[in-house]
């Protein structure tokens, strides 16, 4: 996580579709904002020491403000709950500059942005910059209902109007996606973007392999995944601090280094942000995280200390 942060003010808020906290975010000395591009999020500090991070939805040529998308999530562990509730117009908070973990390739023949619920957040700018820049694109937004849907109305009238396809759970079988068509016979070059729920997510990804879409072609992020800290009981030494402790069954590295005194940054808690990647100088990780690729787990020289745990008796960290 980004040690430098930005004093923003929520110049204005809006609630949209079912529990999606719309914001626009403006420097407090009237400044322009730091750029972005378009994947980016910012670490958004909260109360209580919460830091949650959120997908940067605006345009990135856009530098007065910067537009977010908060989804309030029932299986909250407190950030999602305490951005509704604490959020507000004209209300100050600091946040962390930008950061890219989900960047597009521009040079792309032709991309397809699949965004499923509060997912197409990122999408958003992703078509923003594709549109900036003449390229070739489709945009594919999925949802449980109308009704229920945030940034219909501004996709509606965006001036790449034309690329936007909805598809509802409850509408009519004919609009819903078909990712045979979207994906089918894919041109060389055709790069695929997927956020949303983690089924909806492996669903699409599943289906682009299937239709020969190549996997370095495939982008995903998510922003929520399930973990199990589940497994046998390894030894972890802190090398740089000195320090060796036991990390039990059920036990996150995270917490278990905490039982010596050495305080690890963390925010999603699920592997899914990087904010706690730490690098491995010996053992094996077992990793449980959706944030590195498959090439940079099996180089074993990284983890995620909030989920993952070892396949070998001891982990010595850089730590």
């Amino acid at each position: 996580m980004s040690e430098e942060t930005l004093n923003v003010v929520v110049r204005r808020r809006q609630e949209q579709g079912n529990g999606v906290l719309v914001l626009d975010l403006a420097s407090t000395d009237g400044r322009e904002l730091p750029p972005f591009e378009a994947g980016a999020h910012v670490d958004v500090h909260l109360a209580d020491g919460l830091v949650r991070q959120y997908s940067l939805a605006g345009s990135p040529a856009e530098r007065g403000t910067y537009r977010l998308g908060i989804l309030r999530d029932p299986a909250s562990r407190g950030g999602s709950v305490a951005a509704h509730a604490q959020l507000h117009e004209g209300t100050q908070l600091r946040i962390g500059l930008p950061r890219n973990h989900f960047p597009l390739a521009m040079d792309a023949r032709h991309t397809v942005l699949l965004g499923g619920g509060i997912g197409v957040t990122p999408m958003i700018a992703m078509a923003w910059a594709l549109f900036g820049a003449g390229k070739d694109f489709e945009l594919h937004y999925c949802g449980r209902s109308r009704s229920a849907t945030a940034f219909i109305d501004e996709l509606a009238a965006s001036p790449f109007a034309d690329r936007v396809h909805l598809h509802f759970d409850d509408e009519a079988p004919e609009q819903r996606l078909d990712l045979a068509t979207v994906l089918g016979g894919p041109k060389a070059g055709t790069h695929v973007y997927t956020c949303g729920p983690s089924g909806f997510m492996e669903w699409v990804i599943g289906e682009a392999k299937r239709l020969g879409v190549p996997e370095a072609q495939i982008h995903k992020e998510y922003f929520q995944a399930t973990t199990d800290t589940a497994g046998a009981a390894f030894e972890v030494v802190a090398k740089k601090s000195g320090k060796t402790v036991q990390v039990a069954d059920g036990q996150s590295i995270v917490d278990a280094l905490a039982t010596v005194g050495i305080k690890v940054t963390v925010s999603c808690e699920q592997g899914v942000c990087g904010t706690c990647l730490c690098t491995v100088l010996e053992g094996e990780p077992d990793h449980r995280d959706v944030f590195l690729t498959d090439d940079e787990k099996a180089d074993n020289d990284q983890i995620l200390l909030c989920c993952s745990r070892a396949r070998s008796p001891k982990l010595v960290l850089d730590i």
